[in-house]
């Protein structure tokens, strides 16, 4: 591949976020010849080395001992050690430990390398339907209520679609949460992605309330929730909607929305009656 291992650099390996063939042939030179792994979870780790007869030293390195690993491991990349960092899946730093270590580096000249590969984010996100042009990633909400849904409501107007992971356990609370707060709006809830029963529920938010409440949440979660529409956004203040209610309608659909569901949205912003809108469209 005509790549080595550098001494005295920090490699960021993405690994697999599900099925092990995902994993780059970089990564795999890297994590083979690099002198020390730092992994998010050592017995996670090694399970991954072990399907590839990989046999590098391990250490751990994650939220309960950023600071003082993290200045063991600059020590030993000033003293010329490679160091490849690993979350548990993905990409380290996303939503995962690593970006202290990376500034730290940094701070010391010592070369950072990223060698990209898998993200449940971005993955489920091309999988989803939803507009991929312009995004935010929101990582996870916060676990409380009343937090969440305060983070939420500074989400109320955001237009880019939004990439949100959530816990099992936490995955209805959190929808039903986001309805309330956003109102209806298109969802995707993607689990288990790569994986054996992998799945994509693709719909409104409403439905994907009553899907996971019938069927209990397993694995882990991303959601790619739509953004709000540009006229709902500045329905607070004195932008006027369009003129036009089939154009309204149209941009809806534009956006990704069912027909029927994007007349019921448009009737609603305009606070007429769904049936007049309609008529407008020719809905029989």
């Amino acid at each position: 591949m005509g790549m080595t291992v550098q001494k005295g650099t920090l490699y960021l390996c993405a690994t697999p976020i599900g099925n092990l063939d995902d994993i780059t042939l970089r990564v795999l030179m890297v994590l083979k010849e690099c002198d020390l792994i730092a992994a998010e979870d050592t017995r996670h780790t090694r399970k991954l080395l072990s399907h590839f007869d990989i046999h590098t030293s391990l250490t751990a390195y994650h939220a309960h001992n950023e600071q003082q690993r993290g200045s063991q491991l600059v020590a030993k990349l000033k003293q010329g050690r490679s160091v490849a960092l690993v979350s548990d899946a993905g990409l380290p730093g996303i939503s995962d430990p690593g970006v202290e270590l990376v500034q730290l580096a940094l701070q010391h000249d010592i070369p950072v390398v990223p060698l990209p590969g898998a993200s449940a984010g971005i993955t489920a996100l091309v999988a989803s339907g939803l507009p991929a042009a312009r995004f935010v990633f929101e990582g996870f909400l916060p676990a409380g209520k009343k937090n969440r849904r305060r983070r939420l409501e500074k989400l109320l107007n955001e237009t880019r679609t939004m990439i949100i992971y959530e816990s099992p356990h936490r995955l209805v609370s959190a929808l039903e949460d986001s309805y309330k707060i956003l109102g209806e709006r298109l969802v995707a809830v993607a689990r288990e992605l790569t994986k054996k029963h992998e799945e994509i529920y693709r719909g409104m938010l409403s439905g994907a309330i009553d899907y996971f409440k019938e069927k209990q949440p397993l694995g882990e979660f991303t959601l790619i929730l739509a953004g709000a529409v540009a006229e709902k956004a500045s329905a607070s203040t004195d932008v006027m909607l369009p003129g036009d209610v089939l154009d309204h309608v149209h941009e809806l659909v534009y956006s990704g929305m069912d027909k029927k569901q994007a007349i019921k949205e448009v009737a609603r912003l305009r606070q007429i009656p769904k049936r007049e809108v309609y008529a407008m469209v020719n809905v029989t």
